[in-house]
């Protein structure tokens, strides 16, 4: 199967399924003398793991991870990075009346179209987002290095079905995202989206949601005009995360009601530094970085497993109905901040090397 590698330099390549032995990834590229924050990898991977609240999927997964090779005495040695996370809680059974029959707005039909009668209906197989905690894991060893650089990626709920998030991401007090399984800085409005998808879990229904980011400390000159621009990249990069269904960043689509003597970052130097006085460009200008935060949102939309009996067919094209089972989350968003969070840090650290490249 194609698509299963990413990056120019620093280079991941994901495997394994939802209910395989495991998953895993080997990265290739990472420079040798990085020595691993395993506690940093451990705590990203359970942030996103099944089962640590009563608003995500009940799957009981610990997400221990053995890296296999590429590391001595915890020190990365410049070889591929093998590191393997095993499945512990799969139950495959509660697939089994999927066998043949595609769920509506899941990826069942596509692969069958794709790859024929050896789809892996065991979870969604390779399709399923058991499938990022591989990514997670490497994205936690870029954000180790990015951080080391003084570069630094949080992602945060601001959005869950109706309830927003309005405040500007400047007057957000980050050091309390974990204190709510939400994972929204505003603890009032947090309460109130953990409410809202309890009762949604409760109609057997899900939510979709939007989850920001903000990267500072980036320095002016990462991304590869024309085709490469750094923006293009992340939304690549945001985009192949499941049930993501939009990328914007800087001022995105609110821009277009503005007029461009509104619209223009003006160039001001503090200091040594040149810096603009607004930041609608998001931190990237012709696709390259220009020192100032960097910050998009990707919009993620409902579960398409709901616990209600829904119509669609089987691979004979005969109608059939499919039925809600399993443990799935109602709302993906509080597991999706690390995910995004991850893969933005792949983009900016594979951004980073290329521009060394140059220099």
């Amino acid at each position: 199967m194609a698509g299963n590698t990413f990056g120019k330099l620093f280079k991941i390549m994901t495997y394994g399924e939802s209910h395989g032995a495991g998953i895993g990834v080997v990265i290739d590229g990472c420079p040798a003398g990085v020595e691993l924050d395993i506690e940093f990898i451990k705590y990203q991977l359970s942030r996103r793991r099944p089962g640590q609240s009563k608003i995500v999927t009940q799957r009981k997964e610990k997400d221990q991870f053995v890296i296999q090779s590429g590391v001595f005495e915890g020190k990365t040695t410049g070889t591929p990075i093998n590191l393997f996370i095993a499945n512990t809680d799969q139950r495959s059974k509660d697939y089994s009346h999927i066998q043949n029959t595609f769920r509506p707005s899941h990826a069942d039909y596509t692969y069958f179209a794709k790859y024929g009668d050896v789809r892996d209906y065991r979870g969604g197989g390779r399709s399923s987002a058991r499938e990022t905690a591989a990514r997670v894991a490497a994205g936690a060893i870029a954000q180790s290095i990015l951080k080391q650089k003084g570069i630094e990626i949080t992602a945060y709920v601001s959005q869950v079905g109706y309830l927003k998030l309005d405040k500007n991401y400047t007057e957000l007090d980050f050091s309390r995202l974990e204190e709510n399984p939400v994972r929204c800085p505003d603890l009032d409005l947090a309460a109130e989206m953990e409410t809202y998808i309890k009762q949604i879990k409760k109609e057997g229904d899900t939510v979709g949601g939007v989850v920001s980011c903000v990267v500072r400390g980036c320095p002016a000159g990462l991304g590869e005009p024309v085709f490469d621009r750094l923006h293009a990249e992340l939304g690549k990069a945001i985009l192949s995360i499941n049930a993501c269904k939009g990328f914007e960043y800087g001022s995105g689509f609110d821009g277009v009601v503005m007029c461009g003597s509104e619209h223009n970052d003006l160039f001001y130097k503090d200091s040594e530094e040149i810096k603009t006085k607004t930041n609608y460009s998001g931190g990237v200008q012709g696709g390259i970085s220009n020192g100032m935060d960097i910050y998009f949102r990707a919009a993620f939309k409902p579960v398409a497993t709901i616990m209600r009996d829904q119509a669609s067919i089987d691979k004979k094209g005969e109608e059939a109905t499919v039925s809600g089972k399993g443990r799935h989350d109602p709302c993906v968003v509080p597991r999706a901040v690390p995910i995004v969070e991850a893969m933005a840090a792949l983009v900016l650290l594979d951004a980073w090397l290329l521009h060394q490249a140059k220099i």
